[in-house]
């Protein structure tokens, strides 16, 4: 039995139970509770739910950034003899932190693209997981390709300063 009011439940709640019993003596109220709160509990598995892919998918995109951030650092330690070289011959600091960024983002755009084939692949399996979301919706795709270039970005910017401080002199020596 649903009741509309503007008044509190615990001031209606005897008024209520007295109505219902006027009615019919065997009828026994199990539980009053607000629409409200009927509409959370119907819904909690799903938040739950929810909550956890949006935990999980965080350390994914966390996972993503540190391992980026890695491999950049590696590879800026590894190519500093040709980096020095480079400013050495008269590379300004701009054109190697776009070089180092550059590198990161290819990198970045070879993984988008085959997550990109596997999500367009796999949108059969989760069509009907989605609520209100088409499993092609562009803008989806579109926002996780801007994250995912946005965290590169952020992983590749420590790499490309450390690159961008170089000492060709010191470089060059070892």
């Amino acid at each position: 039995m649903f009741i509309r009011t503007a008044q509190p439940l615990q001031s209606i709640s005897a008024a209520l139970l007295r109505e219902v019993h006027a009615r019919d003596r065997s009828l026994a109220l199990h539980e009053m509770i607000m629409l409200q709160e009927q509409v959370d509990r119907s819904t909690s598995a799903q938040l739950v739910a929810v909550t956890l892919v949006s935990i999980l998918g965080g350390v994914a995109l966390l996972l993503a950034a540190v391992g980026l951030y890695g491999v950049m650092s590696y590879a800026v330690a590894q190519s500093m003899r040709e980096l020095g070289l480079r400013m050495a011959l008269g590379a300004g600091t701009a054109s190697i932190f776009r070089r180092v960024i550059s590198r990161g983002l290819r990198l970045t755009a070879l993984g988008v693209l085959c997550g990109a084939a596997a999500g367009l692949a796999l949108t059969r399996l989760f069509g009907k997981l989605l609520y209100h979301v088409s499993p092609n919706d562009p803008l989806a795709f579109a926002s996780a390709v801007a994250v995912m270039t946005i965290t590169s970005v952020a992983a590749c910017l420590l790499p490309a300063w450390r690159a961008t401080r170089t000492d060709p002199a010191r470089v060059l020596r070892n």
